[in-house]
C-alpha cells in the first residue's frame, strides 16, 4: 500500500546528480550512486555513453564512449543501468527494460570488455527483455542472470550458455520473487555469487499452492480475458520458500537445510559471508515476531542457528534501516557484522560476532534511521537519525566501539531533511537537501567534516536567499494524551478574522509518513491549480504508527490496531486544531488519501462525520481482509486469530456512517490494492442506501499513471470534486 514518486527537479549545479537517483529508480531502483574504484569519481549513464565526474577536482569526463556502446549495423545502445567489475574493465549496460510489476526489472544486457574494446550481447537465443540482475562473477569470468524464473550462467570468453534450473514458471520462481515478497519485503534480486566464483546461492519460491487473484482486461481485445496474479491474501499461507547453493560445474543444487516449515516462514535476506565461511540467511516465522539468523554450509546444507530475536508486534527487515537491498554490512573481514534491534525500546545498532555474541554501539534514547557507511578504517559508521525533531534528518557519525556519543555532521544552519550516498571509502558524499520550501538539490561533500569541494549552494541559498514558506510546522496533543506532528500551508493574503476550507491529506500507516519536513510539504500535486491562491487551508499529520523516529513503542503501538489508533488519532487532533485555531472553517472540511490513506480517509468519513464533511478516496483498501498476508498479517496478526480486529479497522464495516459527500477512485488493473476493495464498498453503500460519486480508470495500476491524459483526467475530477463540496475562498 505504497506509492512511490520519482522527479528530476532540475536543480542548479550537479544538476546531474539529482537526475542519477531518479534514473536508477526507473531502471533498477536497488541500485544508487556508482561510484568508482578510485573513491572519487562518479559514473553516470548519459544516453548511449557513460560519463564521469571527479568529486575531488569537478572535471567531467567520458568514461565509456558512445563508440563502445554501437552493435555492428544497429543504434547506438541507450544506457538505464550498469555495472562494473573491481578492475573497471568490464561493464555491464543495461537497456530496453521492462516491468515487473511495480519496477523495470527485466530487459537486455551488453558486455564491454573496455581493453579490448569488444562488445557482446548477453543471452542471445533467449527471449528479448527477459534478463533479470545480470552479475559478473568475482573472477570475471562469467555472468550469471535469471531469464523466464531459470537461473542462467554464460561463459565470457565463449559465449556459452549453462541452464543452472530448469524446471522455472510462474510458479516455480528460481532466482526471484513472487509479487508479495517484492512489494512487502524488497526482494526482486534473488542470487548471489560465491566469493570463489564456484557456486550461486539462490532462492526458489514454490507459489503453486498460493491461489490466483484474476484481474479482469476488458480493453485490450473484443473479448475480454483475465489476469493472473499469485497473490496470498491475509489469512492465506505464503508460498513456500527455500535457498539453494548451485554447483557452477554440475549445475546441481544443494539445498540447505532451514529448520521449519518452509511454507509458514520467510527467507527475508541472504548473503555470502567474505570469510569464505558460508551463507547467512535471515528467516521470520509467519507472524514476523520472530526472526532467526542462519549460517550454512555450502557443501552439505547444514545450518547452524547464531542469532535470535522476538518482539511482541513485529520485527523489521534490513530494508527498513538500510537503502541497500542486497547486502550484508559487514565488519572484521566477516568475523562479525553489524544489526539493528528495537529491543530496548530504540532502533539501535548492534555489533554481532558469527557466535551471535552482541555488543550495543549507539547507547540514548533515540533511534537510527538508517544505516548508510561503515568506515572501519576510522572506526566510524555513518547514520541518518534526528533527536531533537523526528519531521527531519540529518548525518550523524558514531564510534563503531560504542564509546561517545552520536556526533553532527550536517551542518547545522541547513535544517530540513538530508540523504547522502556515501563513497566505498567513506571520504566524499553525495549530499542531498531539501525542506518545506528549498527544492531538492545535491552537492558533494568531504568526509567527515562535511567541508563542501566548492562553495556549497545550500548554504549561500540559506544565508543570503529570503525565503517565505507559507507551510508552518506544528504539534498537537489529542484527548487520549498522544503528541502529533504536523504541517500547515496557508491561503495567500491570509486574514486570521476570516474563515477557510480545511482539506486533510492522510495515509497513517507503518509504511510512510507525510508530514516530514522535506519539499513537497504543504503542496498538493493532484490539485489542478494552486490552493494556496484559491484559497485553502491544506493539513498534513502523523498519527501513532507512522515510521517516524519516536521509539518503537510510537511505531508499534498500531499492531493489531490498524484503523483504530491511526483514525482516533487523527480525529482527535483535528478537533483539536479546530479548538486552537477559529479560522478554520468546521463547516467545510474535507479529507483525502492514496492506497492506506484512501482507507484512512474512507474510515474518518464514515465514522466522524460530524468533523469530516467531503472525502476523496483514491485506491483505497476498503476491507483488511483482501490485502496481502506479509503486509497485513505483520501489523495485524493472523486473521484466524485476530478476526475481530480485522473487522473493526476495515472501512467497509462502518459505510452505513456515510454522511456527507465521497468521490471513490480506483484502477481496474491495480495488482496492489485489488478493484475487489471498491465493489465491497459500493455494495455497502448500496445496501446501505448511500449516495456516492466512484469513477474507476481501465487497466489501470495503482498509481493510476498509464494511459494518455489519465493524470490531468484524474486531476481535474479530483479539483473539481473538491471545489463542489468544499467550496474555496474565505468566509
Amino acid at each position: 500500500m505504497r506509492l512511490r514518486y520519482f522527479s528530476c527537479p532540475g536543480s542548479r549545479a550537479l544538476t546531474f546528480l539529482v537526475c542519477l537517483l531518479a534514473a536508477n529508480a526507473s531502471a533498477q531502483p536497488w541500485r544508487q550512486t556508482k561510484w568508482g574504484k578510485d573513491g572519487q569519481s562518479i559514473y553516470e549513464a548519459n544516453g548511449a555513453s557513460i560519463t564521469s565526474y571527479n568529486a575531488k577536482d569537478g572535471r567531467q569526463s567520458v568514461k565509456i564512449p558512445g563508440s563502445l556502446l554501437t552493435p555492428q549495423g544497429q543504434p547506438a545502445i541507450q544506457v538505464e543501468d550498469f555495472s562494473y567489475t573491481p578492475d573497471e574493465n568490464k561493464w555491464l549496460i543495461y537497456t530496453k527494460s521492462q516491468k515487473v510489476w511495480r519496477y523495470k526489472t527485466r530487459g537486455d544486457y551488453w558486455l564491454v570488455d573496455v581493453p579490448s574494446g569488444k562488445l557482446q550481447q548477453l543471452g542471445k537465443g533467449l527471449p528479448a527483455s527477459s534478463l533479470m540482475f545480470a552479475k559478473i562473477s568475482p573472477d570475471g569470468k562469467q555472468v550469471a542472470y535469471v531469464s523466464e524464473h531459470n537461473l542462467y550462467v554464460e561463459d565470457i570468453l565463449t559465449g556459452k550458455i549453462k541452464a543452472l534450473t530448469k524446471d522455472g514458471n510462474r510458479r516455480l520462481i528460481n532466482g526471484t520473487f513472487d509479487w508479495a515478497y517484492e512489494e512487502e519485503f524488497d526482494c526482486r534480486d534473488g542470487f548471489r555469487w560465491s566469493p570463489d566464483s564456484r557456486s550461486i546461492a539462490y532462492w526458489q519460491i514454490d507459489a503453486r499452492k498460493i491461489r490466483d487473484f484474476l484481474m479482469i482486461d476488458n480493453t485490450d481485445s473484443l473479448y475480454s480475458f483475465t489476469v493472473p496474479v499469485e497473490y496470498p491474501k491475509a489469512g492465506e499461507s505464503p508460498s513456500s520458500c527455500r535457498v539453494g547453493v548451485v554447483d557452477i560445474a554440475t549445475a546441481k543444487t544443494t539445498w540447505l537445510q532451514v529448520p521449519g516449515d518452509p511454507q509458514q516462514h520467510y527467507i527475508t535476506r541472504m548473503e555470502w559471508n567474505p570469510a569464505h565461511t558460508g551463507v547467512i540467511l535471515q528467516q521470520l516465522n509467519r507472524k514476523q515476531n520472530e526472526s532467526v539468523l542462519y549460517v550454512a554450509d555450502p557443501a552439505t546444507g547444514k545450518t547452524k542457528q547464531i542469532y535470535k530475536e522476538s518482539d511482541s508486534a513485529w520485527i523489521d527487515i534490513r530494508s527498513r534501516w538500510n537503502s541497500e537491498m542486497t547486502g550484508w554490512d559487514w565488519t572484521n573481514g566477516g568475523k562479525s557484522f553489524i544489526w539493528v534491534s528495537e529491543k530496548d525500546g530504540w532502533r539501535h545498532l548492534y555489533s554481532v560476532d558469527m557466535n551471535g555474541k552482541e555488543k550495543l554501539i549507539t547507547p540514548g534514547d533515540y533511534d537510527i534511521i538508517n544505516l548508510l557507511r561503515i568506515d572501519e578504517k576510522n572506526n566510524l559508521a555513518y547514520i541518518l537519525a534526528s533527536p531533537d525533531n523526528p519531521t527531519q534528518q540529518y548525518l550523524y557519525k558514531i564510534s563503531l566501539d560504542g564509546k561517545g556519543t552520536p556526533e553532527r555532521v550536517t551542518p547545522l544552519l541547513e535544517e530540513g531533511s538530508h540523504d547522502y550516498e556515501i563513497s566505498p571509502d567513506a571520504q566524499w558524499a553525495v549530499h542531498s537537501f531539501s525542506n518545506r520550501y528549498y527544492q531538492p538539490h545535491s552537492e558533494l561533500a568531504f568526509l567527515p567534516t562535511h567541508k563542501d569541494d566548492l562553495k556549497s549552494t545550500i548554504a549561500m541559498d540559506l544565508q543570503t536567499s529570503r525565503f517565505a514558506p507559507r507551510q508552518e510546522f506544528f504539534r498537537v496533543t489529542t484527548p487520549e494524551g498522544v503528541t502529533m506532528d504536523g504541517w500547515m500551508a496557508r491561503p495567500l493574503n491570509f486574514d486570521s478574522t476570516k474563515k477557510y476550507p480545511v482539506v486533510f491529506y492522510v495515509y497513517g500507516e507503518p509504511a510512510a509518513a507525510t508530514a516530514k519536513d522535506e519539499y513537497g510539504a504543504g503542496r498538493n500535486r493532484l490539485y489542478n491549480g494552486d490552493m494556496a491562491a484559491d484559497g485553502y487551508i491544506y493539513i498534513s499529520m502523523d498519527n501513532r504508527g507512522t515510521p517516524l523516529p519516536k521509539g518503537r513503542q510510537w511505531r508499534k503501538s498500531i499492531y493489531r490496531n490498524v484503523g483504530q489508533v491511526n483514525v482516533r488519532d487523527q480525529a482527535g487532533a483535528a478537533q483539536e486544531l479546530f479548538k486552537r485555531h477559529r479560522y478554520l472553517d468546521t463547516s467545510r472540511v474535507a479529507v483525502w488519501g492514496w492506497s492506506g490513506g484512501g482507507g484512512m480517509t474512507l474510515n474518518l468519513l464514515f465514522r466522524y462525520p460530524q468533523i469530516y464533511k467531503t472525502g476523496i478516496a483514491i485506491a483505497a483498501v476498503g476491507s483488511l481482509f483482501t490485502y496481502d498476508n506479509i503486509y497485513q498479517e505483520r501489523y495485524m496478526g493472523l486473521p484466524q486469530e485476530t478476526r475481530e480486529d480485522y473487522i473493526k479497522g476495515s472501512p467497509v464495516t462502518y459505510a452505513k456512517g456515510l454522511v456527507g459527500n465521497l468521490l471513490y477512485i480506483h484502477g481496474t488493473g491495480d495488482d496492489n490494492v485489488h478493484y475487489q476493495n471498491a465493489e465491497l464498498l459500493q455494495n455497502e453503500l448500496i445496501r446501505n442506501g448511500k449516495q456516492f460519486q466512484f469513477m474507476s480508470y481501465p487497466n489501470r495500476t495503482h498509481s493510476i499513471s498509464e494511459g494518455a491524459g489519465t493524470f490531468k483526467h484524474l486531476s481535474t475530477l479530483y479539483t473539481n470534486y473538491l471545489k463542489e463540496h468544499c467550496p474555496p475562498g474565505a468566509r
